[in-house]
């Protein structure tokens, strides 16, 4: 048996808080402040991936298409690498002074930092600079993000009603989605007003200056919230802690938490959606050489769509538990991932799928050292696979004696082929690729064919809110509430910085390092076979409960969410 100061600790209203709930409006209030605030900021965070071509030519240019992809997502990544270092000093403000207040400060701080990117000089005009300004500017978001997400799902947990609590924090989820929805629809209306000149030429630049209206609207909203009630409850009684970062750690049993927290679900589920939205945006852009138009409008109405699935699995969550969803998700996630992808490979460029099926690209040679990071390979064979990487085709190395390369059996003559020039040697490959039946320019896919690669991202954002619409009334349900904001935001954002954010970086490695496009799915996958077991052994069955004295650590009674919104 757990002593009366822990028991007291663990459940969801500290001791002496009333038990009453808010009114509609009131719930209304806290709810749509929370999650048009999440929007926004997940809107500041994600532009710059839904942005990552015109990012890549602008700020790192590299003179090596392979090399630029990986600087972009080094840079994307940068941000989340971050995120812990956020969560830490975010989530210490959160529980020491307020959810509201902290939440504000993040906010204000990502809208700043994604504006800052809109009006940076490219490398063109100041060099070496450009690309430093923008991961610095990554960085800020990175510590803003850190600190927004945990505090917007705890404060809406922290008024809902026990019932409910799985419905309502499920939006805040969807939320975050939507900042990604409204990433591609800003940038989609922005080209659909604009000429192709100025859209190339500046209006790129229009939807991170639109991060200065958006944060005007949050900060407006926001501002009209009051306190969270549990952290009323505990300023009054003087028992907040005194240092959360140190008590995440040395409270009793709270180790655990957190490596269930890290492994079990934050790991788990960021590379899930991380692989929905960037790598499969990317995938259909890069791999499949998809029009960047006709991409962003499939993801974007898939994503759209998933949105429902969040909130479903959310309100079953209520009535079934957290923990079957999160475990049935992750284990239809190992099943149907390459089936998934493989499904919209084939719809989303048949002419690709079906050049590589009858003339498969293969290199046979030695010397074959290649580094996607070097502008210039060393030796013949790291050249022609990294050529072979930048054309964005599959191809298979094998070991040989003597450096040959066949599309489809047939070898390519390589005495004429111009070693020493990048340029006109990928002109020429690309050439020998035509002729072999590899169509390189971009596609439109038709209506039939956009259909069934919606249809298949469905089923996969489907898997997404399975895993991720129970979440946030999870990971609250799981801590105490005097170091709630920091034991929850430390776990969730280094899964998502760590193993979520860096997704796109090693996936274009793998993939450019093996030649297979499907290659890069192996993260997602091993990460989910990892996280399976733990959520298997450490999350607790059942539904949180008002009548239960909160002996374990998702069996609560409700809150006292305050009606006291100005």
């Amino acid at each position: 048996m757990m002593d009366a100061a822990i028991t007291e600790d663990l459940v969801f209203v500290p001791h002496g808080a009333r038990q009453v709930e808010p009114g509609a409006t009131g719930m209304r209030l806290v709810v749509t402040a929370s999650s048009a605030g999440t929007i926004f900021e997940w809107y500041d965070f994600f532009i710059y991936g839904t942005l990552a071509s015109i990012v890549g030519k602008t700020f790192f240019p590299a003179g090596n298409p392979t090399l630029q992809v990986l600087l972009v997502w080094a840079g994307f990544a940068a941000g989340f690498g971050f995120r812990p270092l956020g969560a830490i000093l975010f989530g210490y403000l959160g529980d020491r002074f307020g959810r509201k207040y902290t939440f504000l400060a993040t906010v204000t701080l990502m809208g700043i930092a994604t504006a800052g990117m809109g009006v940076i000089p490219s490398a063109a005009s100041i060099g070496i600079a450009a690309p430093i300004i923008v991961v610095s500017l990554r960085i800020l978001q990175g510590l803003a993000v850190g600190g927004e997400f945990g505090g917007a799902l705890i404060y809406v947990a922290e008024h809902s009603p026990v019932h409910k609590r799985g419905s309502f924090t499920s939006i805040i989820q969807a939320a975050g989605l939507g900042g990604f929805v409204l990433s591609l629809v800003v940038v989609l209306a922005c080209k659909a007003v604009m000429p192709d000149v100025t859209w190339a030429g500046w209006g790129w630049r229009v939807p991170f200056l639109l991060s200065f209206g958006l944060l005007g609207v949050s900060l407006w909203m926001r501002l009209k919230l009051s306190e969270s009630p549990v952290f009323q409850a505990m300023k009054e009684e003087g028992r907040l802690a005194k240092n959360p970062f140190v008590e995440s750690f040395t409270y009793p049993g709270n180790g655990k938490r957190l490596f269930i927290a890290l492994f079990g679900i934050a790991a788990g589920m960021n590379v899930i959606i991380y692989t929905a939205g960037f790598f499969s945006l990317n995938f259909l852009k890069s791999t499949m050489r998809m029009s960047d138009t006709a991409a962003e409008i499939i993801v974007g109405v898939s994503a759209v769509v998933g949105i429902a699935f969040y909130i479903l699995f959310g309100r079953l969550s209520d009535r079934i538990g957290r923990k079957p969803l999160i475990v049935w998700g992750y284990a239809l996630t190992l099943v149907l991932l390459f089936p998934i992808f493989w499904t919209i490979g084939s719809y989303a460029n048949p002419g690709m799928a079906e050049a590589a099926r009858k003339a498969p690209i293969v290199v046979t040679g030695p010397d074959c050292s290649y580094s996607p990071f070097s502008s210039e390979q060393p030796t013949r064979c790291g050249k022609m696979l990294a050529d072979l990487s930048g054309s964005g085709v599959a191809f298979k190395h094998v070991q040989g004696a003597d450096l040959v390369v066949s599309v489809g059996g047939k070898p390519i003559p390589l005495d004429s082929y111009n070693w020493y020039d990048r340029t006109a040697r990928g002109q020429q490959l690309q050439a020998w690729l035509r002729n072999a039946g590899y169509h390189l320019a971009k596609v439109k896919p038709s209506l039939k064919n956009s259909l069934a690669i919606i249809a298949a991202m469905l089923l996969l954002f489907a898997l997404v809110g399975a895993i991720f619409g129970p979440v946030a009334a999870l990971l609250t349900e799981m801590f105490p509430a005097r170091i709630r904001y920091s034991s929850l935001s430390i776990p969730y954002h280094i899964g998502a910085g760590y193993f979520g954010g860096f997704l796109p970086l090693i996936a274009a490695y793998i993939v450019a390092r093996t030649g297979d496009p499907y290659a890069g799915l192996w993260y997602t996958w091993i990460v989910v076979a990892l996280a399976l077991p733990v959520a298997l052994w450490g999350l607790e069955s059942g539904v949180a409960r008002p009548d239960v004295g909160g002996e374990t650590a998702n069996r609560r009674p409700n809150l006292d969410p305050s009606p006291s919104l100005s």
